[in-house]
This record gives C-alpha cells, structure tokens and sequence, in this order.
C-alpha cells in the first residue's frame, strides 16, 4: 500500500520541486520511505510502506527507458515471473511484474495481473495508467493549465495544480494513444450477463482467496466485527497461519458493551487468534470527525459513521506494529446481505442490485476500507473482491441468494460454511449489523446529537442553496458537508462523492440498518407481497421521521 503521484508531460526545476513537495500529502500512505523519477516527459513520485522485498523494492521502478509506481499487490507476480523469464527481475518486488509484462505485453499486462493496483508506467514514447476491476487501490486524475496529465492516489494532492479532477474509474486504462480512459474489464458477469451457476465452489474459491492475501514480508492482522463476513475471513486467515505455526492477531472496536466487541470475543476464542479489544468513547470518536473528513475525502454519511471507528482501530494496529490487515468488505454487495435486499421483487432485480452495488464499491465500502487503514499506514486486504471469487459470487443463480421467510441474507454463504470448521453456528448464523451500528447504537446517535448542536436551523433551511449539489437531507448530513468544503475548496470535488442509499423502501434519508423493520427480527417478508412491502416502509419512514 502506497502513495502514487504523476505529471505528464514537461515540468521546469521549480515544478519539479513543487511536485515532490505535494506528494508528501500522500505520505500517510507510505511513510517508509520516499522516491522520484524525473525526465523531460514525466515526473513521477512514490510514498511506500514496504510490505513485499523489504530492501530493494524501492520506487519508482527502472528498466531501460522505463519507469514505474504502483499502488497495490499482485499476487500472482511469481506466475508472471516464470512466464517472463526470471533473469529479468532485479527486485523481489511484486511490482515489478508490471513493468516487464508491459514491456512483452503492452497495455494488455493488465488482463494478466491477479491483484489490486493503480500505476502510472512511463516511457519514452508514450504511458500506461491503470486500476483494478473494483477499485480496490484509489486513483484520481486531472488536468493543470498548460495541459498536463496529473495523477495521485488521493485527490487532495491535485486540487492546488488541477482545473478540472476526475476519478480514475476501475477497471480502466489510459495511454498517449487517447488521453482519455477506456474499460478494460468486461467480463460476462459485469456485463449483467445471468449465467446462473451452482454454489460449490463458494467454500474453497473463499479459502483460496483469503490464503493468496497472506503474502507479505510483515505481520498481518485481520478487523473482527463477530459477524458473518469477518469472521469467515479471520478463522480462514487463522487456520491457514496455524500450518506454519503462526498466530493470527484479531482486532475489535467499539463502544464499551457494544454487539461487536461481545461477539468478536467469541470469534477469536473459537479460532485461536491473538484478540485486542479497542474500546473507544462517543466523545473520542467525534473529535476524530474532523481529522478523519479530510483523510477519507468524503461526507457520505454512511462512510462516515462507519470510518471513524475503523480508523481508531487501524491506529491502534498500526501501533501494534502491523502493517497489513485482513478486512471482510464486499460479502453484503456479493450476496445481498443488506436488510433492505429483502424488499427486492425478484430474484433477477436481486442480482441486478448486487451487480450495481459491486460496482459502486470504489465509492462507498472499499473506499472507506483504504482511506481508514492508509490514513494510519496500514493496507487493508479484502478476499471476498478476489477476481477469482468475485466470479463465483457473480455467476451463481440468484434464487439462491434471495432472501425468503426461510432463508436469512446470505444464506448461500452461511451453508457454505455450516460444518463447524471455521464457525460455531452461533456466529454463522448472526443476523447483518451495519459496522457503524454493531460498534454501538450510541456512537450514530452522539453524532446526530453532536449535528444537531453544531447546525442551526436557520443554516439548514439554506441547505439547498449552500450544496445544490447531493444536498444534505439532515443535519448531521449537513454537518459532515461543512467539515469537507473547510478541506477540500474545488469545483470538481463535491461531485466525486457518491451517496450510499438503500433500495426499494421509503426511508432513505437514514441508511442505517436499525431503520430497516427486519432488524432484530426474523425475515417473515414475501417478494412478492408488494402491498405489504409498501405499507412496512411507510411504517418505518413515519417511525424514522419521528425519532430525528
């Protein structure tokens, strides 16, 4: 996990100055050390954390007119060495498979990387950008006004020398052919095509996916909620530790008593781990509101409420020691495993809505996952997004993931799994709880409190005039929206955010999964029931509503 900043196009000493200067604001996300790249056509700059080839795996990468940074971890770059020829390497750096892919492969290295990246490869005639299928490695872009290409891995590192700043988007790439970025990964899946395959391979393509992101040159640790997803993650990443006659360490956070720390604790006794217990306090958690806005660039609600415990626990790991840790994010976009997938008409609209949901993760879970762990220099790992897995999830039927009054959300996962290997059925079987909700129901209504304290009315009935755009709908909303224009004074920037809202029911204007009627209650709801549907949302909008 890394920092990347790029320019271009021709740049004077002065500018080169400059532009090593600006990638500072990038050095959260690798504090290890520093490096940079100069020629007459590009200015490349890199911020490590060393976690693959401790000592030579220095960037930005070398090779005759070559030169590159990358962000992220490609687990199969033994593979690509074989097939390259291991005479060529002069690292051990995974990295380096990009660099002589491109060179034997050209732009279509990246249909043969197995990993997560965003890397800028320069040369003499030209570039390659590119990012991974999902987003799970941030990458942003823009133009300054002499025209140069810029690109960083966050987008505060641009906004003082860009006039215009786009995200990246996954799954694409750039080169000097077109200036502009064009898809690259469009796999049936993706496409929306139904292929409707059975789930034996959920199990072992979950094992297989967790056990390729064990590699590294320093310890791991894994988040541990309790819940289905992490848990998985967690005993999976354990076991597999355990036939080297390692030990996994186990991280929970939350407010004192809260549902996760109760039953992580379980978890980890179950599996063996090495468990910390992060406590933290309402009043803790929103002074760190502020200084986690401009870290995880965003003022989503959802991201928000759920970031701020994350990155105090990522702070406590980092300390620890950790560099790497092992995260559960994408299982609820896979299988549906939010409350609100209850609602959806069909078994087709239910998969539709995953599809949607998975590609919008670079906007809501993983993005969070990334700026809460690198905003401490940690780098966040995430299975359930391997290529591999993501297409099992994606081609499985979706009858088998709908939710019924018999079957619970992610039921197809949980059966998986229902053999008291990896989970006690105590633990296989908990109901979803939103992260920013299993921390502590206290923590979400300290910050409406705290919104309602700090926004007055008469600043909220302005509301639509100050953010035309994604308008705050509450004053918590509100309050997050303020905080992010004090940090982040572009044209561009408010557009990049993306809303995180629910589907098919009436009370959006809370995310949260306690707004949904089925939590802490047994799924009794029918697809095709619509009359009932309408009138458990209106019931749940006029109870939500009230409770503001």
């Amino acid at each position: 996990m890394c920092g990347i900043l790029a320019v271009i196009g021709k740049c004077s000493e002065e500018e080169v100055v400059k532009i090593k200067e600006v990638s500072k604001k990038l050095s959260p996300r690798g504090p290890d050390e520093s490096g940079s790249f100069v020629s007459d056509h590009s200015v490349l700059c890199h911020e490590r954390l060393s976690i693959i080839d401790l000592h030579s795996g220095k960037q930005p990468l070398l090779s005759e007119d070559m030169a590159l940074i990358h962000n992220g971890e490609i687990y199969n770059h033994m593979s690509l060495r074989g097939q390259l020829g291991h005479e060529l390497f002069k690292t051990k750096s995974d990295s380096e498979s990009i660099l002589f892919g491109y060179k034997k492969w050209g732009e279509e290295v990246v249909h043969k990387l197995d990993g997560v990246f965003a890397f800028v490869l320069t040369h003499e005639k030209g570039f390659l950008v590119g990012r991974d299928p999902i987003g799970v490695k941030p990458l942003f872009y823009g133009r300054d006004e002499k025209g140069r290409l810029w690109f960083a891995s966050e987008y505060k590192a641009l906004i003082d020398s860009c006039v215009d700043i786009h995200e990246f988007l996954p799954g694409h790439v750039m080169t000097e052919k077109d200036y502009s970025p064009r898809r690259w990964f469009f796999p049936d899946w993706f496409r929306g095509v139904e292929v409707k395959t059975g789930p034996e391979k959920i199990k072992q393509g979950l094992i297989d996916a967790v056990e390729k992101r064990l590699m590294s040159d320093v310890s791991i640790a894994a988040l541990l909620s309790g819940g289905l997803d992490s848990s998985l993650v967690a005993s999976i990443a354990a076991k597999a530790l355990a036939k080297e006659g390692k030990k996994l360490y186990t991280y929970s956070v939350g407010l004192e008593g809260s549902p996760d720390l109760e039953k992580a604790r379980d978890v980890a006794a179950f599996i063996g781990s090495v468990h910390t217990e992060v406590v933290y306090t309402v009043e803790e958690g929103l002074d760190h509101v502020v200084e986690l806005i401009e870290k995880i660039e965003s003022y989503d609600v959802t991201t928000i409420r759920a970031s701020t415990p994350m990155s105090l626990v990522a702070q406590r790991i980092r300390k620890d020691g950790h560099k790497v840790i092992l995260s559960g994010e994408g299982a609820d976009e896979l299988y549906g495993g939010y409350l609100y997938f209850a609602h959806a008409p069909s078994a087709s609209d239910f998969h539709f809505e995953c599809l949607r949901r998975v590609k919008r993760l670079h906007t809501s879970d993983v993005l969070r996952a990334d700026r809460s762990s690198a905003g401490n220099s940690l780098e966040a790992r995430v299975p359930f997004l391997d290529l591999e897995f993501l297409k099992i999830s994606m081609e499985l039927d979706a009858e088998y993931k709908v939710i019924t009054d018999e079957r619970r959300e992610k039921y197809v996962l949980r059966k998986a799994f229902d053999d008291g290997e990896y989970l006690p059925s105590e633990v296989l079987w908990r109901q979803k709880e939103q992260f920013s909700d299993g921390v502590g129901y206290s923590w979400v209504d300290g910050l409406k409190k705290l919104a309602d304290e700090k926004v007055s009315d008469v600043d909220f009935a302005k509301a639509a005039e100050t953010f035309p755009h994604n308008t705050p709908l509450t004053k918590e909303a509100y309050f997050y929206r303020k905080i992010y224009a004090s940090h982040f004074d572009h044209d561009s920037v408010d557009k990049l955010v993306k809303r995180w809202i629910p589907k098919w029911q009436e009370y959006n204007i809370d995310p949260s999964g306690r707004a949904n009627k089925l939590h802490e209650q047994t799924v009794e709801l029918v697809g095709d029931k619509s009359e009932d549907l309408d009138k458990t949302s209106l019931a749940v909008k006029a109870d939500l509503v009230a409770s503001l």
